[in-house]
């Protein structure tokens, strides 16, 4: 990179802000311009400073990371990620900062003696390169946040025609494996309560999220929609019209009994995977169940979980849908089964709704 990435970090923890400044700061791409102690400090620098990017802890004295990421939207538009505990009050505040136009978000809990610094700051520095070289991001949130889901819950959905470029082949689809990262939170609630509420078959999700997090995901997204969204559990029976949201740090599979039933297996093997849950886990699995009549569906997220199961879909003559690149938070997990040229359908974020809704 020919400029060095300016990040701000705003904690009210000192270790905190020393961890986060010498884990970013040991990459030559990036320069710690700045600190504070909380978020009425934090807005002030933001605005000062005009740094690339801000990580941003949620409880704070004085202004709290919500009131400030608000302002900062509003007043200094900036790539920011949440510094999130891993409870249920922080995966809550978490999808709300997300909702507010933070990109993503890392654990509180991390700490530099960890024995899993190494993995912490490498993603990290990961999330931080990637985030800022999508040159668009700003506009990619303002238009995501403006996107309307257009239905309330129970209220029937309108099935409206789109091109013929946007419909999917027709097939006796039985089941939807969607897989989906960075941006996904808010980016769900764009598309899951936008479902019609006679849905005939299940759909499964695995949003790259730790623990905690994808519990209160699915319970803000069952509040929103009108067919039914939850946490999957180990060993229930998959049911017709369900969204199943794989818990964080495990990985979601199927197994079909001798009498036809299909229940679902939670597991934290195999444990060599990068994500748990892991996209091309469950795909691999549910294809193994539905064959080609599993629709494949990738949405925004960093890296590209998710390629291989689609290629699995496609050589049994499946079908795949893919986000577009202008409606993606990060163009990483779409843009390979793209650029594989497997995906049928290439979609903005407000018509996958309705593509699912038409084919299923």
């Amino acid at each position: 990179m020919t400029n060095k990435i300016k990040a701000l970090i705003v904690d009210d923890s000192a270790f905190m802000r020393k961890s986060i400044s010498i884990m970013l700061g040991a990459d030559k791409d990036i320069e710690i311009i700045g600190t504070a102690k909380d978020g009425l400090e934090g807005l002030e620098l933001a605005k000062r400073l005009k740094p690339d990017i801000i990580t941003l802890d949620i409880e704070m004295p004085r202004m709290d990371g919500l009131t400030a990421l608000e302002r900062i939207m509003k007043e200094c538009p900036t790539s920011v990620i949440m510094v999130s505990s891993l409870t249920t009050e922080g995966a809550d505040a978490t999808l709300k900062a997300l909702e507010l136009g933070a990109v993503d978000f890392i654990p509180k809990e991390m700490s530099y003696v960890s024995v899993n610094i190494a993995t912490i700051k490498e993603e990290l520095i990961k999330k931080v390169k990637t985030i800022v070289r999508e040159k668009s991001f700003k506009s990619r949130i303002s238009r995501l946040r403006t996107i309307s889901t257009k239905i309330s819950p129970g209220q029937e959905t309108t099935l409206k025609p789109v091109s013929k470029k946007l419909n999917l082949p027709r097939n006796n689809y039985s089941a939807i494996g969607l897989g989906i990262s960075t941006g996904g939170p808010l980016s769900l609630q764009k598309v899951i309560p936008v479902l019609k509420n006679n849905l005939t078959i299940p759909m499964f999700i695995v949003q790259h999220m730790p623990p905690k997090f994808t519990k209160s995901l699915a319970d803000r997204l069952n509040t929103m929609s009108s067919i039914s969204v939850k946490e999957a559990e180990h060993g229930e029976e998959v049911k017709p019209g369900l969204v199943y949201i794989a818990p964080g740090g495990f990985h979601m599979t199927f197994v079909k009994n001798t009498f036809g039933k299909i229940t679902i297996r939670i597991s934290e093997e195999p444990s060599d995977t990068l994500h748990r849950p892991a996209v091309d886990i469950m795909l691999s699995s549910l294809i193994d169940i539905y064959g080609k009549n599993t629709l494949g569906i990738i949405m925004t997220g960093m890296g590209h979980d998710g390629l291989e199961g689609i290629k699995k879909l496609k050589s049994l003559g499946g079908y795949a849908l893919a986000q577009d690149a202008d409606t993606s938070v990060v163009y990483g997990m779409p843009k390979a089964i793209v650029d594989a040229s497997l995906a049928d359908v290439i979609a903005p974020l407000e018509k996958i709704a309705e593509i699912i809704n038409l084919a299923v």
